[in-house]
C-alpha cells in the first residue's frame, strides 16, 4: 500500500504548487459558473414589477456590510422568505457570533449564543439587542428590487429599463449589478442609506436561490 503512494510522496514542490494552483483555477471558474447571468433590457417595469410581487418563496446568501454611528461590521447572511414568513441568518464579523432572527407579522425570535429573545417587530428586537435601527420590514421588498406598500417610492431606470434606485420613506436604495433569473431581474449588490442618521447597508455578492426548500 505505500508503494502506491509513493510517486505521489516523491511529486516535487514545483510541481505541487501547479497542482494547487490548478485545483484553486477549477473551484474559482467553477465559483463563477455559478452566478447567474447579467440582467437583460426589461420591456415593460410593470411586468417586472408584478413578477416581483408573486414571488413568496426565495432565499439568498451573500455579505452584509453594516454601518452605524462610525462602526463597520460585515457578517454573513443567509435569508430564507416564505410568504410573510423570513428566517435570517447572520453570522462572523458583527459582534454578534451566530444570530438567527426568525419571525411573520407579530411575532420575532432573536436566538443568539444560546439566549432567546422575543419582540413584537424585527425593528424592536434588533434595536434592543444589537443596538441598529435597520429597517427589515421594508428590506423584504426593497432586496427584491419593490418599493414597500404603504407609501410612494421616487424610482429611477437605467437605459435597460432596470431599476437603479430608489427613494422610500428617507431611505435611498441603489441596485447595482442586476442579475436574470429566468424571467426576473434581481440584484446582485444592494445599497441602503439614510444620511441624517449615517446609517447604511451595503448588501454584495448575492446569490439568489428562487422556491428554495426551507431548513
Amino acid at each position: 500500500m505505500i508503494s502506491f503512494f509513493l510517486p505521489f510522496m516523491r511529486m516535487s514542490v514545483k510541481h505541487t504548487r501547479n497542482l494547487a494552483v490548478g485545483i484553486g483555477l477549477v473551484i474559482f471558474l467553477y465559483a463563477c459558473s455559478t452566478v447567474a447571468p447579467r440582467a437583460v433590457e426589461n420591456v415593460v417595469w410593470d411586468q417586472q414589477r408584478e413578477l416581483l410581487e408573486k414571488l413568496g418563496a426565495w432565499q439568498l446568501r451573500g455579505r452584509v456590510n453594516v454601518r452605524y454611528n462610525d462602526e463597520n461590521n460585515t457578517p454573513r447572511i443567509q435569508w430564507q422568505q416564505l410568504e410573510e414568513k423570513y428566517n435570517i441568518r447572520l453570522w462572523g464579523t458583527f459582534n454578534t457570533g451566530n444570530t438567527r432572527i426568525i419571525g411573520e407579522p407579530g411575532s420575532v425570535t432573536m436566538e443568539h449564543d444560546g439566549e432567546l429573545f422575543q419582540a413584537n417587530t424585527p425593528e424592536d428586537i434588533i434595536l434592543q439587542q444589537l443596538g441598529y435601527e435597520l429597517p427589515v420590514s421594508y428590506l423584504e421588498y426593497w432586496i427584491r428590487g419593490l418599493p414597500a406598500p404603504g407609501s410612494n417610492a421616487d424610482m429611477t431606470f437605467n437605459e435597460l429599463n432596470q431599476l437603479s434606485s430608489m427613494i422610500q420613506e428617507g431611505w435611498t436604495i441603489r441596485y447595482i449589478d442586476p442579475r436574470q433569473y429566468g424571467e426576473l431581474t434581481l440584484p446582485r449588490r444592494v445599497e441602503v442609506t439614510r444620511p441624517q442618521n449615517d446609517i447604511r447597508l451595503r448588501f454584495v455578492g448575492l446569490n439568489w436561490s428562487l422556491n428554495p426548500k426551507v431548513n
